[in-house]
């Protein structure tokens, strides 16, 4: 069966956070159902759909920006309640728009996430996690890193309060009480939390994840351990996932998962018989989907998938049909129905443009008066800039409210910005001088009308640490311009993990001195990725990462006075070495440094570099052949006579150019890693090698493994 669903745009109100969006339920099966939002300017409002207009029915006034919208009610009844929250506080209100609870949670954090069963209310700030009950405080919980969402498995099924909170380092956290009761590792930073089905699933402990790489998967939480029941992996490069909801859109009897993402997607999957999700529908939004929701908006009968997106459109992708089959009286009536809605839109649209006149001439006058003053209209951007496990590349997403004009890249360490196929924008280049100002790379992005959402992928060398900034300039009057800043680290390239292989053979760095647990935890986070900004509690602490180019690992373990690196590539070490002795006598801290640099893991890097370089250096020689192979295509009319490896290589001739097009400079960065590690290794023992590198890039030029390998053992 096939699924058709046609959109339709119902209003827009302001900026609007993740899972901020719900349908109130409806008073009889599928009968429409009011919508309610909150939005950055503090607005809750409902509304319902009636003649194809948006009606209200309620609308508050403004005030903190609104970061979650739940719906709530006393168990086993129609959950109709609305809680928002704002600030550290939580509100209440009916489904009249009547406020009946005001609670300030006293929370030095603002609230991220919330969660509602029954007289439990479950929230969680940056990093910290509170349950009350009835407004009195329960159970506290303090995170080692970023929570993202936090939810309760239900507790109407089951005799316990389960809460599961999802983390910024890749794990779920199953909490008993002020307890965790154990962890488990999910393949990307979770970014939502739902209820399998809405209820948890037949057992009531299956739960749904979404990760801000475009993962999604089903767990299911018992009491003693999680059970891994499926999981879709990103094969199509999406965007991260925001917002899901269960909702039978298919009409088979069984719910469908809708998925809402932040490259502005919606998918809906069906269940097959092996109960395996199984993509049916997918659409293409122009920017992110904060919330999403199946339910009846616009007409009565018909089903529908509900989105909120970030700038505050919310919009229908209904089953009802556009072009609907009638007699000649239904017909005229559908005529003069369209008929009254293009007049109407016409006259709002005349009511606008005068109103966009009267405010402009106002602004000309009072920009000319004596008394002027300045005034720069604000504007909001959402970013995200996090790292690639499968390139090895950072994504930097910039979405604004409203249309971009234009935007700048700075960087001040050298980097390659790669081709990204959504990516309509015009880029140019401008020269740079590196030496005299710093500066490595600036190059400006126009966008195309109507363009609120740029994707950029960027590729970092280790070693080169610095700051990448954007300048962001939207298409409004008087032209302002808004500046992000984005931090290149040292160990730019590694990733969180939880598990490493500790038979590899490591080199070992080990630094001690009068510093303390905070400052040994400040130099990591300056120097790597991933790790939380607020030093963990206890008084050691250790963090296993793994580099997403090369597969190298990393150990770090310090606590006051002491921090040992282990890491199986001597270039992790030498950068870590630099580095930390740099920021140590910043703050004039005396370290005594030791190292101790094992032999065999030169030759363990270089195996792990060997098929990444083979395969680029193939690439690089068939890439070369093919403008004479297709010459002799033409001069001898078929292929016939070539053989067949030749005759492979013009068959796949887009595909390999569109690959070598996609990863430039990818050669030499390999060359440029295995020059770094024959310059650390030797560093180490006290040699200059400089003088030897033109020897090893001819070797390089020339590749063979064992010759290479034989060139270090002999160097």
């Amino acid at each position: 069966m096939d699924l058709n669903l046609n959109r339709a745009d119902y209003l827009q109100v302001g900026v609007t956070s993740q899972k901020t969006m719900k349908l109130l339920p409806a008073s009889r099966h599928r009968a429409t159902q009011k919508v309610v939002i909150g939005d950055h300017d503090g607005v809750v409002m409902c509304f319902g759909m009636k003649k194809g207009e948006a009606v209200a029915v309620f609308k508050t006034l403004p005030g903190q920006k609104i970061a979650r919208l739940e719906l709530g009610g006393v168990l086993n009844t129609p959950q109709e309640k609305i809680f928002i929250a704002a600030g550290s506080e939580i509100r209440g209100f009916t489904k009249r728009g009547k406020q009946f609870l005001s609670f300030e949670t006293n929370l030095t954090e603002s609230i991220k996430a919330m969660h509602i069963s029954g007289s439990d209310l479950f929230l969680s700030a940056s990093y910290i996690y509170n349950h009350y009950c009835d407004c009195k405080d329960q159970h506290y919980y303090l995170s080692g890193d970023k929570i993202n969402d936090v939810i309760c498995l239900p507790v109407e099924r089951l005799p316990r309060i389960t809460p599961v909170l999802a983390c910024q380092d890749r794990v779920l956290r199953v909490l008993q009480g002020s307890d965790v009761m154990y962890e488990t590792e999910v393949p990307g930073p979770p970014t939502v939390l739902a209820l399998h089905n809405g209820n948890g699933g037949d057992s009531g402990e299956d739960l749904l994840f979404g990760t801000s790489d475009g993962k999604l998967g089903l767990i299911q939480i018992t009491t003693s351990k999680p059970v891994h029941k499926w999981e879709i992996r990103n094969e199509k490069k999406r965007g991260g996932i925001l917002c899901v909801d269960s909702f039978d859109i298919v009409g088979d009897g069984v719910k469908d998962l809708l998925i809402g993402r932040d490259d502005g997607m919606v998918e809906v999957y069906s269940f097959d018989n092996a109960n395996e999700p199984v993509l049916r529908f997918d659409q293409m939004l122009s920017e992110s989907v904060t919330s999403i929701q199946g339910g009846c908006i616009g007409k009565d009968g018909y089903d529908e998938i509900v989105v909120s997106t970030y700038s505050g459109w919310v919009t229908g992708l209904t089953t009802e049909p556009i072009h609907k089959e009638s007699g000649p009286g239904e017909e005229l009536k559908i005529n003069q129905e369209m008929q009254n809605k293009i007049s109407s839109l016409r006259s709002e649209l005349e009511h606008l443009q005068y109103k966009v006149l009267q405010e402009r001439e106002k602004y000309q006058q009072s920009s000319q008066s004596s008394t002027a003053k300045s005034a720069v209209p604000s504007f909001s951007v959402n970013d995200k800039f996090t790292l690639n496990k499968d390139d090895a590349s950072y994504s930097l997403i910039l979405e604004v409210q409203t249309a971009i004009d234009n935007v700048l890249i700075q960087s001040d360490v050298p980097i390659d910005l790669l081709d990204v196929d959504k990516n309509s924008a015009v880029v140019s280049f401008s020269s740079c001088d590196s030496e005299s100002n710093d500066n490595f790379l600036l190059a400006t992005y126009r966008c195309q009308a109507n363009t609120t959402r740029l994707e950029l992928k960027i590729r970092s060398i280790e070693g080169q640490y610095g700051t990448l900034q954007a300048y962001v300039t939207p298409r409004i009057q008087p032209k302002t311009c808004q500046v992000r800043q984005y931090l290149i680290k040292p160990l730019s390239l590694h990733q969180r993990t939880h598990f490493i292989d500790h038979d590899r053979p490591m080199n070992t760095l080990t630094l001690t001195g009068q510093f303390s647990f905070a400052e040994v935890h400040s130099w990591v986070v300056f120097c790597v990725p991933e790790v939380p900004e607020k030093p963990p509690a206890g008084e050691c602490v250790t963090f296993y990462f793994q580099n997403t180019f090369l597969d190298t690992q990393l150990e770090s373990t310090y606590r006051k006075g002491e921090g040992i690196f282990k890491s199986d590539n001597i270039s992790t070490i030498s950068i870590l070495k630099d580095v930390l002795s740099k920021e140590a006598t910043k703050r004039k801290i005396n370290l005594n440094i030791s190292y101790e640099i094992n032999e065999v893991s030169v030759k363990h890097t270089l195996k792990l570099i060997h098929p990444k370089l083979e395969y680029q250096l193939l690439l690089a020689k068939k890439v070369q052949l093919i403008d004479a192979l297709k010459e002799l295509q033409v001069h001898e009319g078929n292929t016939n006579f070539l053989i067949p490896e030749y005759r492979c290589i013009l068959e796949e001739a887009d595909h390999l150019q569109e690959e070598y097009k996609k990863q430039p400079a990818h050669l030499e960065r390999l060359y440029g890693m295995i020059t770094d590690l024959f310059i650390d290794k030797f560093k180490f023992k006290g040699t200059n090698v400089k003088t030897k590198v033109p020897l090893l890039l001819e070797i390089l030029d020339n590749y063979d493994q064992n010759a290479l390998i034989a060139f270090f053992d002999a160097a």
